[in-house]
């Protein structure tokens, strides 16, 4: 673990961060996990208001979701050796790369614990910078980025779009549709169905990425 260039005051955190509930049901990484989460979601966000001042907020979500995505947590884990230090159950088919973004999520928490807010999102922003600058394309379209992201997060579960009633003058009507996944929903109106989907996707993309 000498790659995150951090030693803990308190040893037993980096142990409980590289628990996994299969291997310990009562003292394991989930809570970590759950702090370490927060606080890379901010850290993100934050590099990324620096590094494309000129995008507004959706183009910047989309950026947010894929490098907090599983895949790119569980790439940094590999990166890093995380992956080989991971205490874990029966390891299924296929979950490997939940259980090491999970364990890499802990140990962020782990760290702003143990040292702030300040040292993790230091750590953080070192990792993570050069997996934004490498990004030099336009972001997905929203409907792309939230199944993409969904998908990564759920085993294969895909949004469910709902076309609500439409408002306004009927020779000018605002269509209106509310998406659901991952147990949260948003809507989004545009002047067709199409810009609605996208604008309830990109609105619950928000909500799902930070």
């Amino acid at each position: 673990m000498k790659k995150l260039n951090y030693t803990f005051k308190n040893p037993e955190l980096l142990e409980l961060a590289l628990t996994q509930s299969g291997a310990n049901a009562q003292h394991n990484n989930e809570r970590l996990e759950f702090v370490g989460d927060r606080v890379l979601g901010l850290s993100v966000a934050a590099l990324l208001y620096e590094m494309f001042p000129d995008e507004h907020e959706g183009e910047l979500a989309r950026r947010h979701a894929m490098l907090v995505s599983t895949e790119t947590l569980a790439r940094v884990a590999t990166k890093l050796g995380v992956d080989k230090h991971v205490r874990h159950g029966h390891m299924t088919a296929g979950r490997n790369m939940h259980i090491y973004a999970d364990a890499m999520e802990a140990v962020f928490g782990a760290i702003f614990i143990d040292g702030g807010f300040d040292v993790v999102q230091n750590i953080i922003v070192d990792l993570w910078r050069d997996l934004a600058a490498a990004d030099i394309t336009a972001p997905k379209d929203p409907k792309t980025a939230l199944q993409e992201f969904v998908q990564k997060s759920t085993s294969g579960a895909l949004p469910v779009y709902e076309y609500l009633d439409a408002t306004g003058a009927s020779h000018q009507p605002v269509f209106n549709v509310r998406v659901s996944a991952m147990g949260r929903s948003a809507t989004g109106s545009g002047a067709t169905k199409k810009a609605a989907s996208a604008a309830a996707a990109e609105e619950l993309l928000k909500i799902l990425a930070f």
